[in-house]
């Protein structure tokens, strides 16, 4: 019995390295699309950095600590600009509240997910987020190394995007202007992929009319929270005649 024992436990230590791996190969092509997209916007990101001032330390440290893409472009600017504490926490609530509602609609998926909880919640960002809620991990994979690993894989490409970014900005010459636009390209990327699946195009609408009202509502400057209220609402109110 003692030696079936040593048996089975070897068997499962050999076994549970194979998951992981598993896990991580099928999670790394489901992210290459953030990939590219993240080498590219870490870049630009970088090489702002770069150009307002800040070293290598500092574009990784920020991207490790702020894990939030849209945030870390405007940092530049407050960083660059004088020292405004109140406009620097209106401004981070205005830039990711979005992140409240998309992050309500993806706690069922993390149920179960244990230590990775706390990690998963943190690497929540738009690419990923439209990774995780549109698919599902395949026969063998459990859903918690799954998710883990398509969050740190695009948390790297970040954080690789940013260090090289800041690197090339050093030696080489750089016109930043317009830089700040690949975010904007990136969504705009995410939705057209979206699109492509016919059962996702009705919420897709919704959003793009939502938007456009408080557009017209609010102004360019105060649009996102309530475009988000608006489209949570339109969401829940429909959300039967959505999941048909």
């Amino acid at each position: 019995m003692d030696r079936l024992g040593e048996v089975m436990e070897q068997t499962l230590q050999q076994v549970k390295p194979v998951h992981k791996n598993s896990a991580l190969r099928a999670a790394f092509p489901a992210t290459v699309p953030v990939l590219t997209g993240y080498l590219c916007l870490g870049i630009a990101y970088g090489v702002l950095m770069r150009t307002a001032g800040y070293g290598l330390g500092w574009a990784v440290f920020l991207s490790i600590v702020c894990y939030a893409g849209s945030m870390e472009f405007v940092t530049v600017t407050l960083l660059t600009s004088a020292f405004d504490p109140v406009q620097a926490l209106i401004m981070s609530i205005l830039v990711n509240a979005r992140h409240c509602f998309y992050g309500l609609s993806i706690l069922e998926k993390y149920k179960g997910t244990g230590w990775a909880r706390p990690f998963l919640i943190f690497g929540l960002t738009d690419e990923t987020f439209s990774l995780v809620s549109t698919l599902e991990p395949p026969a063998g994979v459990e859903c918690r190394d799954f998710y883990f690993w398509i969050t740190l894989l695009d948390y790297l490409y970040w954080l690789s995007g940013s260090a090289i970014g800041n690197l090339l900005g050093s030696v080489l010459p750089f016109d930043s202007a317009g830089m700040d636009f690949a975010l904007t390209a990136l969504f705009v990327v995410l939705f057209l992929e979206q699109w492509k699946k016919k059962e996702n195009r009705p919420a897709g609408i919704i959003g793009l009319v939502c938007t456009a009202l408080s557009l017209a509502v609010f102004g360019p400057d105060n649009l996102v929270i309530p475009a988000m209220v608006l489209l949570l609402a339109v969401l829940l109110g429909g959300r039967k005649k959505l999941c048909r």
